[in-house]
């Protein structure tokens, strides 16, 4: 977690992450051209620079959607989501080179100024045969830019977490954006069907992926609510057997509309929000590391006994109290509130 703005720092797991990310690139630029050279042999350098950046763009940004709720669906992907802001700064600038090339090709010969000319040139909204599909792309890319801009940490300490996250969240705008100006522009241009089956198999795939995390959560939140409804006199509810839980690790609950992360950690029982501030990551899929659970989307720290995160940072993240009844552990729903101390039970 940076609190000033620093170039970033080169560890071996980023220049891994980095490296695959340029080699992938190059190969698909060289396949791309290659088959168009040889499908297309009229295509100029102009179209064939604004088609592979182009298709490129929308492929990397669809694989960045499906990041997220794969990690939810194993921790197996968790590597590709602790760098994915580095996929998108890199999936921007792909996304750039398309639409630099596009305006100085489409809007950079008349009399007009090229901004003025996207905008004017065809104003035809009412037909989707000729509707001016560029200027979805125009906004698409101003989100992205506003997004890998303040991909660094530095501004979500500065703009606040919710305020960045929400300003993250536009991605799905920026994506919607996009896929109509790939279906538009491939429709009024003679058709293209390969662009119209990357856009539909991709967002085939990115809808139901997140159907499936809804899905398998909501039916694991529906089978522990079943099975765990034994609730004490004073409240507390059941959650399961300490050696359910491995050491230094979490059993992940929901309780009413909070999902709960119970650690076990230096012979003790904690229980916590499993919300992270940082980005909303599921911190009971991290572990507790050198005294501290860890989210393991970005590597945000709380304390698993106060909810409070290492100084200088402030987070804070709600505590629950737990009860120990041999080798049963029972938490109480109501939080005790953001960075109390939660009293943690030792295990006897």
């Amino acid at each position: 977690m940076s609190l000033e703005y620093k170039s970033v720092l080169w560890n071996p797991q980023k220049k891994r992450y980095d490296s695959w990310i340029s080699l992938g690139i190059i190969i698909y630029i060289l396949s791309f051209a290659g088959f168009t050279a040889i499908t297309q042999k009229d295509c100029t350098i102009e179209t064939l620079i604004i088609r592979s950046f182009g298709s490129l763009s929308i492929t990397m940004l669809q694989l960045i959607l499906c990041i997220g709720p794969l990690c939810r669906l194993s921790h197996y992907f968790l590597p590709l989501l602790y760098n994915r802001r580095h996929l998108g700064v890199a999936m921007f600038f792909m996304a750039l080179t398309h639409g630099v090339f596009s305006l100085i090709q489409f809007h950079a010969l008349g009399n007009e100024g090229i901004i003025n000319s996207l905008f004017t040139s065809n104003l035809d909204y009412d037909h989707s045969s000729d509707f001016p599909f560029q200027t979805l792309g125009f906004f698409a890319l101003v989100i992205l830019f506003l997004m890998a801009s303040t991909s660094h940490d530095f501004w979500n300490k500065h703009l606040g977490a919710i305020l960045w996250k929400r300003l993250h969240m536009f991605v799905y705008i920026a994506y919607t954006l996009v896929v109509f100006h790939v279906l538009l522009g491939a429709y009024q241009q003679d058709h293209q069907l390969y662009l119209i089956l990357q856009v539909g198999i991709g967002s085939g795939i990115l809808i139901t992926l997140h159907l499936i995390t809804g899905i398998t959560e909501w039916t694991s939140d529906r089978e522990f609510l079943r099975s765990h409804n034994r609730v004490d006199k004073n409240g507390y509810i059941y959650i399961c057997l300490i050696d359910d839980i491995d050491e230094n690790c979490a059993k992940v609950v929901q309780l009413g509309n909070e999902r709960i992360a119970i650690f076990k950690y230096d012979n003790k029982v904690s229980a916590v929000s499993n919300v992270c501030k940082h980005q909303n990551g599921p911190l009971g899929e991290g572990k507790i590391i050198d005294g501290c659970i860890t989210c393991p989307w970005h590597g945000y720290q709380y304390n698993p006994e106060n909810g409070q995160s290492p100084p200088p940072f402030t987070e804070t993240i709600n505590t629950y109290d737990v009860k120990l009844k041999g080798k049963e552990v029972f938490v109480h729903p109501v939080p005790l509130g953001e960075g109390v101390p939660s009293n943690p039970k030792t295990i006897r």
